[in-house]
């Protein structure tokens, strides 16, 4: 008799924190960092100063996306915790409504009531915490907010993000500057759309459009900024 192979699956789902964590600092540290860099730039500054500025921002939008990241995710983090001790009060006060509730939400999703009672029954015996965590509150492990995981990939991949518009910019003659960041800029973004799409399993060229547009936008408005404010002085 042949073995059976097991069978393993990979989803997206499970790279989803990180992911979008990662992809988030990374497109914010490109988008924001150029375009200070071309609105310093548009505004006819010495170069050394734009670099300055340039790392000045780097630095800022790091430590503030770790404490956005970090709040943001810990607030969800209580706001789950709050939820799982109300769902284990009820369970140890109300155990019959529970149930009930259990087996509503499985005749819901296709089942008889018959077989969504023993279900209910058999998942409650198991582990009656983590059936209503799952099933009714939409809590998994797999998902579950790490707030300090999340802080670190933010600055991490912000700083990465930032580094390139400013190693382009140190490389750069100041005469082609300005177009040599701006291209730069979304040439990466169309790469990095492209790649977390890829890694979520979305389709990469309406991620890489989407994402190209924004820094488009996001570099016109900043050059149009510093070269109004480069005239007025």
């Amino acid at each position: 008799m042949p073995k059976r192979r097991h069978h393993k699956e990979h989803h997206a789902t499970g790279r989803v924190g990180w992911l979008r964590a990662a992809v988030l600092g990374a497109n914010d540290g490109i988008v924001s960092t150029a375009a200070l860099i071309v609105g310093v730039a548009a505004a006819g500054t010495a170069k050394e100063t734009i670099l300055l500025s340039g790392v000045a921002g780097l630095v800022a939008g790091a430590m503030s996306m770790a404490a956005g990241e970090y709040v943001s995710v810990h607030s969800q983090a209580d706001a789950e915790k709050a939820d799982l001790a109300t769902e284990r009060r009820e369970l140890r006060e109300e155990p019959e409504a529970e149930l009930r509730e259990l087996e509503k939400i499985y005749v819901t999703r296709g089942l008889k009531l018959e077989l969504a009672r023993q279900v209910a029954e058999q998942l409650t015996a198991h582990d009656a915490l983590a059936a209503h965590a799952r099933d009714e509150l939409g809590i998994t492990d797999e998902q579950a907010p790490r707030p300090l995981q999340a802080a670190l990939s933010s600055s991490a991949s912000f700083t990465a993000g930032a580094l390139i518009p400013l190693i382009v910019v140190a490389l750069s003659p100041p005469a082609v500057l300005l177009p040599v960041v701006a291209a730069a800029t979304l040439v990466l973004l169309a790469i990095l759309g492209s790649l977390a799409a890829r890694v979520g399993g979305a389709p990469m060229g309406k991620a890489a459009l989407r994402v190209t547009f924004w820094g488009v936008l996001a570099l016109g408005v900043t050059a149009a900024i510093g070269r109004a404010f480069g005239v007025m002085v």
